[in-house]
């Protein structure tokens, strides 16, 4: 009989607050601010310090990690997707920001997603990616519309210009390019950039495009509003160069971002400080611009004094640059403040909703140290508002512990000790420490210890979430920390073991302590014994039933105590690396060791034979442990994965995949129903026990087909992929790329085809027996489930994904493109499929257009289809007009109702309120500026 396993499965993620791969955004409302946490992204309410929404795909995979996001802020209300992220597989998601739910996954992109933008419709979606290319999506249709190729390097920005006509787009090519997206064409291409171009932004008000790269300036250049603006531009640009601002930091410049009144740009570098700067209204730019000219023209006159005492001659400035001087790029940006943080900064973002009184803006950071952090911005100073840091380590996690109930957590970090709760995620409690290496709850679950790396071992009090007593332990650091259980197996209170890198393991027993008659009883611990080794203790393990303590040492050989005398039992010699984790099966039967040469071997506790050594990872192995009262057992390792054994047959059983680096520890529940890996990207993974089975034979099958399917893709974008050479000047592309889902899809027209066709020879077959005379039934086809053949083929192609048609219908054959040609004209009688018609009918002309016009059989088709396309075309339109109409007159209709006026009052009164405030800070500055020449007159 097969024997059948029962499947674990990804339960939840928690411990990430901010990946520092991504950017940051605010949602389509602006009270919530989207930060990506690995493979998935959240929405957190920055008042309360608590995530909202989180919005998760499927299944995790590091393939799938959010590299980019881009809201839509006028959407606050509609029902449409306002949220998109695209990922480190190339694909952009659709988001729905009321559940959170993925409403579409557009597949185009060959390589991670770089930059995101909406349109500002909302309808369109620009997205540009490390691959070189620039796509267009429609999110209603959910598709794509083309691809524009030009840039020879990733792309880092993109914005939208002149009510969304225009797409302007940033690389790492040192280019800036104009493109046309009514021509689908590179208008302009501006140089200037000695480096790397990281990011552009322009203002909401369209005057200023900024872009920054390495080099010590940001450079401004200004927007042509119209074709007739200016008569010193050139025919097609849009962009020309304003001026150069110089930055303060050396520093590469990460991201520019205007604030929503555009009177504010934020330059973040790749390092620990933002620079704010003033944008300027006009009449204070001239005003800037007159001070300017009147302290140059005193300079002027003190030279041309200097001047006539030496003989030479100073040309005098011209009236007309004193009277109305024009505004430099100076005058209109001012830097305003520097905000100094003490981390690395990895992307900023400023608040759409209006600051609060007295602020000019709300700017929210996220820190490669896994926080998020909201400043608000003043005329006086920048102060801070909120900072989310109890959700996650600081740092990678480097161990794992579960109380004797499972219903509490315990992870260790560089200078943190962190309780959770392990059905939820949430962080109970938060202990400053030493950097933990190794840790364990004492028996009754009030207590924890905690091994650090200086070699202290801290006992930690869980109620108080407060250290109460850091003992001098070991002379290095502390490698592992280990229960003494019962000898029925429990845990107990008979002590526990340390094994550290000052080749000593110590045995340790528990004493309840009372300091003074005034203060409770407290845990304290004392050294009993202690075993001398030979070289570094890697890690210490003792059997369930207490009778063997192994330990690992360094130098690759695992050696076997008695518990009660320390006499030496076993040595288990054969990894060629040292061994980094161990454990012993519940019966004491097995001993598994897992080495840095990323091998496991299974040896026996009678013998200390070796049963098996298994190629377990890729990279080293972290940990391993038995799963309670069985001969099953987990790894993980610095390749990312955790992995699921048979240790008597001696068989990979499962694979879990969903850390995106290197996995440092694993805790396993008492009764085996959950896992939890912590690991290098601060993520820690539950895994739950399903009642699903699975079977060795089927499992190594799937892997193989997943081995399969990950070659032939990698064949496919090798094959379809863009050539190494550059892309053509500007060129046009097809927007999608192939896929398995494609060429399932294609797989699925051409079956549905030949169906109908048979159908079809069979009810020709038919007819011609009734007109002979044979009066049998006719017994229709039970796959096409009563449809007729038309309509069966037109209901498996409308079943295929927008995105996923143009690429589907590339991939068949001119043969079928002919047999799908001939359903076009009964298929444009149906109202609703006069759009999908449309584009079928395009994509294969524009495929097959040769042969089609050389094909006899084909020309009538076209032919017919030329008329009847083209009037319900014109229907659709004039249908689609008349709603319209219609809307706009309810909208109209509902304009007049009573609370109207109201409404444009309080819109007015927020004006009023606005230009009160700028005449308020003009004011407060005006004054600054009389005390300060005041002060200056008097002084001199």
């Amino acid at each position: 009989m097969v024997k059948a396993y029962l499947r674990y499965e990804p339960a939840i993620s928690f411990g990430v607050v901010a990946s520092p791969e991504s950017n940051v955004a605010y949602d389509p409302s602006g009270r919530l601010l989207l930060a990506a946490a690995l493979d998935r992204f959240a929405a957190w309410d920055l008042k309360r310090g608590l995530p909202s929404l989180s919005f998760a795909t499927a299944s995790p995979s590091p393939s799938l990690a959010v590299f980019c996001l881009a809201t839509f802020p006028s959407a606050a209300s509609a029902s449409a997707s306002s949220i998109a992220s695209g990922h480190a597989d190339g694909s952009i998601r659709l988001w729905d920001t009321e559940t959170g739910s993925c409403e579409a996954t557009l597949h185009g992109h060959r390589s991670a997603a770089s930059a995101l933008v909406f349109g500002p419709s909302g309808a369109i979606i620009a997205s540009g990616s490390k691959d070189c290319d620039i796509i267009l999506w429609d999110v209603v249709a959910q598709a794509g519309l083309y691809r524009l190729r030009g840039h020879r390097d990733q792309v880092t920005g993109l914005v939208f210009l002149d009510s969304g006509k225009k797409l302007v787009s940033c690389s790492k090519d040192k280019l800036i390019r104009v493109w046309d997206l009514d021509t689908q064409h590179c208008l302009q291409i501006v140089g200037g950039h000695r480096s790397e171009i990281w990011s552009i932004d322009v203002d909401p008000s369209e005057r200023f495009l900024v872009s920054g790269s390495a080099d010590q300036e940001l450079r401004v250049f200004t927007v042509r509003k119209s074709a007739e603006e200016g008569e010193d531009w050139s025919k097609w640009d849009m962009l020309k160069l304003f001026g150069e601002i110089p930055r303060q930091s050396k520093e590469r410049v990460a991201t520019v971002k205007f604030n929503k009144n555009g009177n504010l740009v934020a330059c973040q570098v790749a390092g620990k400080t933002v620079d704010i700067y003033r944008v300027l209204d006009e009449t204070e730019a001239a005003r800037k611009a007159k001070r300017r000219m009147h302290r140059k023209k005193e300079k002027a006159l003190a030279k041309s004094m200097a001047a006539e005492g030496n003989g030479t001659v100073i040309d005098p400035l011209s009236a007309q640059d004193l009277q109305n001087p024009t505004p430099v790029v100076t005058d209109i940006f001012k830097l305003l403040h520097v905000l100094r943080v003490n981390k690395k900064i990895c992307s900023v973002a400023f608040s759409p909703n209006n600051p609060p009184k007295g602020c000019l803006a709300t700017l929210s950071l996220s820190l490669n140290n896994n926080m998020l952090e909201t400043y608000s911005v003043d005329n006086e100073n920048v102060s801070k508002m909120y900072s989310i840091e109890m959700h996650g380590h600081r740092s990678d996690i480097r161990s794992l512990a579960l109380n004797s109930e499972d219903n509490l957590l315990m992870s260790t970090s560089h200078n943190a000790v962190k309780i959770w709760n392990p059905s939820t995620g949430d962080c109970l409690r938060t202990i400053d420490s030493d950097y933990g290496l190794c840790s364990a709850f004492v028996p009754g679950n009030r207590y924890a210890l905690v091994g650090t790396k200086s070699g202290t071992l801290e006992i930690i009090d869980i109620n108080s979430g407060s250290s109460i007593e850091v003992i001098e332990a070991h002379a290095s650091s502390i490698r592992s920390i280990v229960l003494i259980p019962n000898e029925d197996g429990t845990a107990g209170a008979r002590g526990f073991v340390t094994g550290s890198a000052d080749h000593d393991v110590k045995f340790w027993e528990y004493q309840l302590m009372q300091k003074s008659d005034n203060d409770s009883k407290q845990l304290s611990v004392t050294n009993v014994k202690t075993l001398k080794m030979n070289d570094d203790v890697l890690a210490v393990t003792i059997s369930p039933t207490g009778n063997h303590i192994a330990v690992a040492l360094l130098d690759g050989a695992v050696k076997v105590f008695t518990m009660d005398s320390l006499k030496f039992a076993l040595t288990l010699y054969g990894h060629k690396l040292p061994v980094l984790c161990m454990d012993i099966s519940s019966d004491g039967v097995l001993i598994v060791t897992g080495s840095a040469d990323k091998n496991l071997k299974i040896w026996g506790m009678d013998f200390g034979d070796c049963h098996k050594s298994i190629f377990a990872h890729t990279d080293s192995v972290m940990d391993v442990k038995f799963v309670s009262k069985t001969h099953y057992m987990f790894s993980v390792g610095k390749d990312r994965t955790v992995k699921y054994w048979d240790a008597d047959k001696f068989e990979l059983l499962l694979t879990l995949e969903g850390h995106h680096a290197e996995v440092w520890c694993l805790a396993i529940s008492s009764r085996g129903d959950f896992i939890v890996t912590g690991s290098h990207d601060r993520s820690i993974r539950r895994w739950d026990r399903t009642e699903e089975q699975l079977f060795i034979e089927e499992e190594q099958e799937k892997r193989l087909e997943e081995t399969f399917e990950a070659d032939l893709d990698s064949a496919m974008d090798h094959r379809y992929g863009q050539k190494d050479g550059a892309p053509d000047e500007g060129s046009v592309g097809v927007p999608g790329r192939k896929t398995k889902e494609t060429v399932t899809a294609a797989d699925a027209i051409i079956d549905a085809l030949d169906t109908a066709e048979e159908e079809v020879k069979r009810l020709d077959q038919h007819q011609e027996g009734q007109n002979n005379g044979n009066g049998t039934t006719f017994q229709p086809n039970v796959i096409m489930q009563g449809q007729s053949p038309s309509d069966y083929v037109l209901n498996v192609v409308s079943n295929v994904r927008p995105n996923d048609l143009e690429q589907a219908l590339l991939s068949l054959p001119f043969s079928d493109a002919l047999k799908i040609m001939s359903y076009l004209k009964e298929w444009s009688m149906v109202p609703l499929k006069v759009e999908l018609v449309c584009r079928v009918c395009l994509v294969l002309l524009q495929t097959h257009h040769s042969q089609l016009t050389t094909t006899p059989s084909a020309r009538s088709i076209l032919t017919e289809l030329k008329g009847i396309l083209y009037s319900r075309v014109k229907e659709c339109k004039d249908a689609i007009g008349f709603n319209l109409a219609a809307m706009d007159h309810i909208k109209e209709l509902l304009a007049m109702r009573s609370d109207a006026p109201f409404r444009d009052a309080r819109a007015k009164l927020m004006e009023i309120r606005q230009e009160q405030s700028r005449r308020s800070d003009r004011s407060d500055g005006a004054e600054k500026r009389k005390k300060k020449k005041r002060r200056t007159s008097g002084e001199s």
